[in-house]
């Protein structure tokens, strides 16, 4: 794999955008079609914040990072992939070729062309802005309990919810642990009705405003609010809003949907977008996001992109 900085005028069969999960999936299959390939990625995977990736078959409990470094030296033993470490900028139909390939522009200044495209950029996580929430973020501040609720379970445990699209987490912490915090940051807009039947279930529900997150030496968070005393945790959960990493997708054209708690790029069952020969995988496509559902993405995306090419 190349790692340099330079002009890359080849042509590629498949060009994907993004190499974590999704990207290094989808190429490996590819490179093992023996087609040409080119893996653009800019080092900043979402979960660099984690040191450890959870509930990954066979890689349960090893950092995020590891995990990467040894698909990407799998990767190198295949002659038909290059890797770039650059950022892709833009990317558009290359008319000039007089067919239905792309141009990908990066920040090096590098143009790679490609009869396909793979998007994998991921997504970017939003928080609220309280006071630090974000400095903890991946650490004691959480955003799934299926990643990281085994490792903080019998604690004490918060929900900071983000509109009524997370208040189902705070019910359904209690099978990690019997202490369970829900902050609604302001009126409980989802009725009286479910406060009292979340209490009634053991939940310990806050209406007062978030003013800050802290720590100290005897609990790892401590949620600050108006007008009452702050509350120690040992770990707070708060579901963040996700929008895609970059701006290519929706710049080529692609149709985004939202949901709850994200906006993502619409792919069909092959991970396909809407433009033809433009197929995006990984968190940045899909509703509900763990490393797992990345990978299996990435396999879809690099086994369709290969098909396609095959006509």
């Amino acid at each position: 794999m190349d790692d340099s900085h330079h002009t890359n005028t080849d042509s590629h069969d498949v060009i994907v955008i993004g190499g974590a999960f999704a990207g290094i999936a989808a190429a490996l299959q590819l490179a093992r079609a023996r087609r040409r390939v080119l893996v653009v990625d800019d080092g900043n995977p979402r979960n660099r914040f984690a040191a450890a990736a959870h509930g990954f078959l066979g890689q349960d409990g090893r950092p995020p990072h590891e995990i990467l470094a040894e698909a990407r030296a799998q990767l190198e033993h295949y002659p038909t992939v290059t890797f770039l470490r650059d950022r892709a900028t833009h990317a558009t139909h290359a008319t000039a070729h007089g067919d239905d390939s792309f141009d990908v522009e990066l920040s090096s200044g590098a143009t790679a062309h490609a009869r396909r495209l793979i998007l994998a950029t991921g997504v970017v996580d939003e928080l609220q802005d309280i006071p630090g929430l974000a400095e903890r973020w991946g650490r004691t501040v959480l955003h799934c309990p299926y990643c990281h609720g085994y490792e903080v379970a019998d604690g004490r445990l918060g929900v900071l919810t983000r509109g009524d699209a997370s208040l189902h987490l705070a019910p359904m912490l209690l099978d990690w642990s019997s202490d369970v915090t829900l902050f609604t940051n302001g009126p409980f807009s989802a009725g009286n009705g479910e406060r009292q039947t979340l209490e009634k279930r053991g939940v310990r529900v806050v209406t007062n405003a978030v003013t800050a997150v802290t720590e100290d030496a005897n609990a790892p968070v401590i949620v600050e609010v108006r007008d009452a005393d702050a509350i120690p945790l040992d770990a707070l959960f708060a579901p963040s809003r996700t929008r895609v990493a970059s701006p290519i997708a929706e710049r080529l054209g692609c149709e985004l949907e939202e949901g709850p708690q994200s906006i993502t790029v619409r792919t069909d069952s092959f991970r396909e977008t809407s433009v033809k020969g433009v197929y995006c995988a990984g968190d940045a496509a899909r509703q509900w996001q763990n490393v797992s559902f990345a990978v299996a993405d990435g396999v879809t995306a690099g086994v369709a992109a290969h098909r396609s090419l095959l006509g």
